[in-house]
């Protein structure tokens, strides 16, 4: 590795190292733990009920979930460095209200009964080592002492400690939840001086939260569905946040980043945690395959998809970090892996200068789905789009034939913002490279216009003929500047603003609303998502369009608010009709009730407001 590239490896490694540090919720198996890093030492919050039923003990905690669990948590605050947190937890008919606090370097937890439904629950803390990192940890008397090599940590509660025989690997606390109780590490507190420590972290989220009103609503969730989702990932020795924890679960653990969604996780937390950002965005970027692509999606265990990438918005959201935070040593760290992304681009999904989604070849099928259409539409992003049905995949190009202008709008994009950052950092021979690609994608994009519809239309790559499903994705044309004014003018007014396919109180449908499967309501096939509206948005800030991009930014937080004023929820994505994140008649896994590209949704509006 140069010289270069090694110091600005270094440079980033000490930001991990900066964010990989102190109390927080890092582990992925429950909100209800906290660990304090670098030491991996855990305490776990955990509840016992004294009565009969089959849900005895509540240990692991989650959000959300794809199958039904004893537990509904409500999340509350929680600020990027865990310095306060507060959700509320449901079990078994018993509520209660956790809020954590730092003191220094003491974390101080108050556990707030809201209803007891039988009498005598237990509170439990479990203590103990995550990811075999060394440490010995005890029970002496009524605390939990934990022994480093350099430092001891006492873990103390405010109420008496029972002698409660339990099937717990690793020393534990329990106590009555007659009351409101606390539990400290550190010196001895009692629990008014926890509760007024506590509410003082309370009081300054508060007070960083009215910093956006009128929009403060929006910046919680936002912030809120980030920083519930960070977590400390043992293998890469890294903090990312993925976009939920469910999924983290789903794909076996104990991570897994998606393409698009880290990347616009990135750009997300920009707003409130500069290092955050540049960990996910720049976590990504280094999952690039040998290959030469960004993948649709990289696990632990050597999970990933070696056959395909994911919409190519990376270079953009490094540009606008950048543009935010003015430290070119980001831009010269990603950058040529971005090249070698945009590159690959043109050589594997080229058709005749169309650019078309596909699957690599690979000696043997990956999860059972490379090589074929279905692992060309996970490359997409919308995995059962209607806009792909009946398309064909050409076995022997391994893509689509289909000339995607959702693609060819990112992919110009893509190309101009690595020609801004090329200069930045002084790649002028790569700078020149970008700028001739991006025309040559700019014109042939151009060549997808329909006149006679007022839009750009896919197109067939076998027979020459225009699809005609309507979707988001053919305003991604706006992100290139391929279209005119007047394009644009026409794709806005016959289309955009047509209730009978794109307008409506609740916007912008994954397909248009007279669409066949639009009425399916099933993921792309009419649900809204965030990231399409967000996409739109910044194609309709290329041009003087005042009136739909103002209605997409308060259509679309109106949709956001709808449930989190409701529920605290931030859905992976909602009904098209009924503006709902997940209605009880409907499959559980239709959305991800805690996901983090749900909060694109505001972020819009936050973006206004902080330019």
């Amino acid at each position: 590795m140069p010289l270069q590239n090694i110091d600005l490896h270094q440079q980033y490694r000490a930001l991990q190292a900066q964010l990989a540090s102190g109390w927080n919720t890092w582990n992925t198996k429950s909100v209800l733990s906290h660990v304090l890093l670098p030491y991996g030492f855990n305490i776990q919050i955990c509840i016992k009920n004294t009565f009969i039923s089959g849900n005895q003990y509540l240990k692991d905690s989650y959000i959300s979930s794809k199958e039904a669990r004893p537990e509904k948590i409500t999340p509350g605050y929680h600020a990027y460095n865990g310095s306060y947190t507060a959700l509320q937890v449901e079990f078994e008919g018993t509520v209660v209200k956790v809020e954590t606090g730092h003191d220094a370097e003491d974390l101080l937890i108050l556990i707030t009964p809201e209803k007891l439904a039988w009498k005598n629950p237990h509170i439990v803390l479990e203590t103990g080592m995550l990811w075999n990192k060394p440490g010995e940890v005890r029970k002496k008397k009524n605390q939990v002492i934990a022994q480093f090599a350099d430092n001891q940590i006492s873990v103390s509660s405010t109420a008496t400690v029972l002698e409660d025989f339990l099937p717990v690997n690793g020393p534990y606390l329990s106590v009555e939840l007659n009351g409101t109780i606390g539990f400290y590490t550190g010196r001895q507190r009692n629990l008014e001086e926890i509760g007024l420590i506590i509410s003082d972290k309370r009081n300054l989220y508060d007070s960083a939260l009215k910093a956006y009103a009128p929009l403060e609503d929006t910046y919680e969730a936002l912030q809120s569905v980030i920083a519930w989702n960070v977590i400390y990932e043992p293998f890469g020795d890294r903090v990312i946040f993925p976009v939920s924890r469910l999924w983290n679960d789903f794909f076996g653990g104990p991570f897994v980043l998606f393409d698009w969604d880290t990347f616009l996780g990135a750009w997300m937390a920009s707003l409130g945690s500069r290092e955050l950002a540049y960990a996910n965005a720049v976590e990504i970027t280094k999952h690039i395959t040998p290959g030469g692509f960004i993948p649709n999606y990289a696990g632990g265990y050597g999970l990933g998809s070696p056959d395909r990438s994911q919409p190519p918005i990376g270079s953009r959201v490094f540009l606008e970090l950048y543009k935010k935070f003015k430290e070119a040593w980001i831009l010269e760290y990603v950058f040529d892996d971005l090249l070698r992304w945009n590159r690959w681009w043109n050589e594997k999904r080229n058709t005749n200068g169309f650019l078309c989604w596909g699957s690599d070849p690979l000696p043997e099928p990956n999860n059972g789905d490379c090589n074929n259409w279905q692992a060309a539409a996970y490359e997409t992003g919308l995995d059962n789009s209607p806009m792909y049905d009946g398309i064909p995949f050409n076995t022997e190009t391994h893509k689509m034939e289909l000339a995607d202008v959702g693609l060819m709008g990112m992919y110009v994009m893509d190309c101009d913002c690595l020609f801004e950052i090329a200069t930045v950092i002084g790649r002028k021979t790569e700078a020149e490279e970008l700028a001739i690609r991006s025309s040559a994608f700019n014109r042939k994009l151009k060549a997808l216009w329909s006149d006679e519809n007022g839009i750009f239309l896919n197109k067939r790559t076998d027979t020459g003929a225009f699809s005609h499903k309507l979707s988001p994705t053919l305003f991604y044309a706006m992100l290139s500047k391929a279209p005119s004014q007047a394009q644009a003018e026409r794709m806005i007014n016959e289309h955009f603003m047509n209730p009978d396919e794109f307008l409506g109180d609740w916007i912008i449908p994954s397909i248009s609303r007279n669409d066949p499967a639009f009425a399916e309501q099933g993921y792309w096939r009419g649900r809204i998502w965030g990231p399409m509206n967000f996409l739109v948005y910044l194609g309709l800030k290329n041009y003087d369009l005042p009136e739909a991009t103002q209605l997409m930014i308060e259509k679309s937080n109106a949709l956001l608010m709808n449930t989190w004023q409701k529920n605290k929820m931030v859905h992976e994505n909602y009904n098209g009709i009924s503006g709902n994140g997940r209605n009880a008649d409907e499959r559980i896994n239709l959305s991800d009730s805690y996901y983090h590209w749900g909060a694109l949704l505001g972020f819009m509006a936050l973006l206004e407001v902080s330019e």
